[in-house]
């Protein structure tokens, strides 16, 4: 028997919810992604992530008492297409020279049906403001070689324009280029950090 057979699961319940074991937890980016999707003319959807991220969070004994903290590097934002992310990373949209970095910091956690809510503070191009995450555990395990694993899903959406990126183009059949609204889409493998 493997040491990782005899290993305790690192999914406890609380208040008849599962969540993963306290302590603090370290993504593995490897394994995870953070992406986001906006409309582009009206209808269709345009989808790119970030390569370049750090995640730290700590769940509480208490879920309610977790932390998250994100920083991405802005420059590392791709959509497949070269020309498109050079126009993402100027002025007229992330400014990446001036701001090289998007933060979340969460501010509360609390239980919402059969997910979390993490309210908190998104900073993007220069300005704050309060976006809440929705966020779903999917589970914990043990890997072949011992580690405690434990998986997430979130979303949140934010308009664009609140963060002073406004720049668009007029479409002569009504509407605009790009749409205000841009949803994140983030899926997180993570290892319990070694105490």
């Amino acid at each position: 028997m493997s040491d990782a057979a005899v290993l305790a699961n690192p999914v406890r319940e609380v208040d008849g919810r599962s969540v993963p074991d306290a302590g603090a937890w370290t993504v593995d980016a490897t394994h995870s992604n953070v992406a986001f999707v906006a409309r582009h003319l009206v209808v269709a959807k345009t989808r790119g992530r970030f390569g370049d991220y750090d995640v730290q969070f700590v769940v509480g004994e208490r879920p309610e008492d977790s932390k998250l903290s994100v920083t991405i590097r802005a420059n590392s934002i791709t959509t497949g297409d070269d020309g498109r992310d050079g126009h993402l990373k100027s002025a007229d949209f992330l400014d990446v020279d001036n701001f090289p970095t998007l933060t979340y910091v969460s501010s509360s956690v609390r239980p919402t049906g059969s997910t979390w809510r993490v309210d908190g503070d998104l900073t993007v191009h220069g300005v704050t403001k309060p976006v809440p995450l929705t966020v779903e555990f999917n589970g914990a395990t043990i890997d072949p070689w011992g580690n405690e694993r434990a998986f997430f899903s979130a979303e949140a959406e934010f308009d664009r324009e609140e963060f002073g990126i406004t720049w668009n183009q007029p479409l002569p059949t009504g509407g605009v280029v790009i749409g205000r609204k841009v949803k994140i889409e983030i899926e997180i493998e993570a290892t319990r950090a070694t105490p």
